[in-house]
């Protein structure tokens, strides 16, 4: 009898401790964050009426879930933006003030930091890296200094909180060419490769290992998350899938079936050829049963990049920057506003929209808010959790109260409602007028627009408004000097106030 006692009581607490881990599984969702490379707003119909680019993936996508229209990264470039992501923490507070890093830099990210993968990690999650890094990481040297890839890399995405991580380490037009999976080359490099045909097929010289096809690392990619999803839909824990994509930026390589099928450019085409790997990695979760509880985001880094060949777009009347003015590297809207998508059948209304500013900074307190995790005073430093606009909440003010944006060569540039102070006479970037190759000296140092009258940045208030200008430029140097933009303990920059760009704070 007391044996019959004691098995009833196990057979109960081993059901309860099962529905237990069923019902936190279920409050957490699988989160996968799919983000494109220099793909710009106007490149989707959804947020593009003359778009001359079909994506019925990313629209359907958009039906099913809800479009930000006022979405920004927190620089117009590759580097920083991940770094932005994955920390919560404005890039320039690294040790990175301006540009992009290269395939042989050291790690950005410090081990210590918390990362979105890292938080989740604590919280149950299964942690995934697939897709191209551009956050550096420390390669082993051989005597000359040279890359010894028999040997483990470290300050790895491991490091931060990925349980899984494979990808390569920059851009796909940045050296080497080698996969690294879970610290360690898949394959050693062979032979030298370089590549400069037209229509955006280039590539710099560089290391490149036998299983790297430069044509094949974009499906391989989709391929690899595809996978990861149906050996782990069914798992206990959730899961998070970070799958930065290395297209459309450069090299621009369509595989064969989808060249010419946009009737524009190789850039269109590739476009396209993204847009449906998006709706097969969106079929494999519908069939793999997850898709009620999965939260998946698409967005890209930045804007698009004149490596698409812009001009040739805008002649078949396609404007990859939407109404906006200036593209990849600016500190302009079209460098940094990005489309930005979110599909979470549990929680996020279909149809839906917001014209809420957000920045692709806020995905750390957003998960946090995800599993009810209070961020410490240091860590996610410039992350607000859009969890609430998501549910549509009624707020009273709104989610950010103010917005930095920042170009290629460290420019600053501040958002707070309609009103945009960019402390800059130029693009900050490529566009005219660009930084050491048009004369500006006539210009003057600032620049005010008002993006509810103004989207297309052409008339600058400056001169008109000087007291808007005094208010915003406070609130600048502000933030930038306190180490944060969120409430709580002020924290210390990286690097110091060294940046030239910050020639208006009175201690420079």
């Amino acid at each position: 009898m007391i044996k019959t006692n004691l098995l009833l009581i196990a057979i109960v607490l081993l059901s309860a401790c099962q529905m237990t881990n069923k019902e936190e599984k279920d409050s957490k969702p699988n989160i996968i964050y799919i983000l494109a490379d220099d793909m710009g707003f106007g490149d989707i119909e959804a947020y593009n009426k003359e778009c001359k680019l079909p994506t019925p993936a990313l629209n359907k996508m958009a039906d099913e879930g809800m479009i930000f229209t006022d979405a920004h990264t927190s620089s117009s470039v590759c580097t920083p933006t991940r770094y932005g992501i994955l920390t919560g923490r404005y890039n320039w507070r690294s040790r990175l003030k301006k540009g992009v890093l290269w395939g042989k830099d050291k790690a950005l990210i410090p081990n210590e930091r918390t990362t979105v993968a890292s938080l989740l990690k604590k919280n149950g999650y299964q942690t995934a890296f697939i897709g191209k890094w551009h956050l550096g990481w420390d390669w082993a040297l051989d005597a000359e200094g040279e890359i010894d890839y028999s040997k483990p890399i470290t300050n790895s995405p491991n490091d931060i909180g990925f349980d899984y991580a494979y990808g390569h380490v920059a851009s796909l037009d940045i050296p080497p060419y080698v996969y690294v999976e879970n610290r360690m080359s898949t394959a050693i490099p062979e032979k030298v490769t370089e590549s400069k045909l037209p229509d955006g097929r280039w590539w710099r010289k560089g290391d490149t290992a036998p299983d790297f096809v430069h044509e094949d690392v974009t499906p391989n990619f989709f391929r690899r998350a595809i996978k990861y999803v149906q050996e782990h839909a069914n798992e206990e824990k959730p899961f998070f899938l970070y799958l930065p994509l290395p297209s459309p930026h450069t090299p621009i390589l369509p595989t064969e079936e989808w060249k010419g099928k946009s009737g524009i450019n190789a850039y269109g085409d590739f476009v396209m050829m993204v847009d449906d790997y998006v709706e097969q990695l969106n079929e494999a979760i519908k069939k793999a049963g997850i898709e009620d509880n999965t939260m998946i985001i698409f967005t890209t880094d930045n804007g698009c990049s004149p490596a698409a060949n812009i001009k040739a777009l805008e002649e078949a009347n396609h404007f990859p920057g939407g109404p906006f003015r200036g593209h990849k590297a600016d500190i302009y809207e079209a460098g940094h506003r990005v489309p930005f998508i979110v599909k979470w059948p549990k929680v996020v209304a279909p149809k839906s929209k917001s014209e809420e500013i957000i920045c692709t900074t806020d995905l750390l307190a957003t998960v946090a808010d995800i599993v009810n995790q209070k961020l410490a005073d240091n860590q996610g430093e410039d992350s607000y959790s859009f969890l609430p606009v998501l549910k549509q909440e009624t707020m009273d003010q709104p989610l950010r109260e103010a917005t930095i944006h920042h170009s290629i060569n460290g420019s600053f540039a501040i958002r707070q409602g309609d009103w945009k102070l960019a402390m800059c006479p130029g693009s900050g970037g490529w566009s005219y007028p660009r930084p050491g190759r048009d004369k500006m000296d006539d210009m003057p140092p600032v620049q005010l627009f008002n993006l509810k009258n103004d989207p297309g940045e052409k008339v600058n208030l400056s001169e008109q408004n000087p007291e808007k200008v005094a208010e915003l430029q406070k609130l600048l140097t502000k933030i930038i000097n306190d180490g944060r933009s969120t409430k709580g303990t002020p924290q210390a920059n990286d690097g110091g106030k060294t940046w030239k760009q910050l020639w208006w704070m009175s201690e420079e």
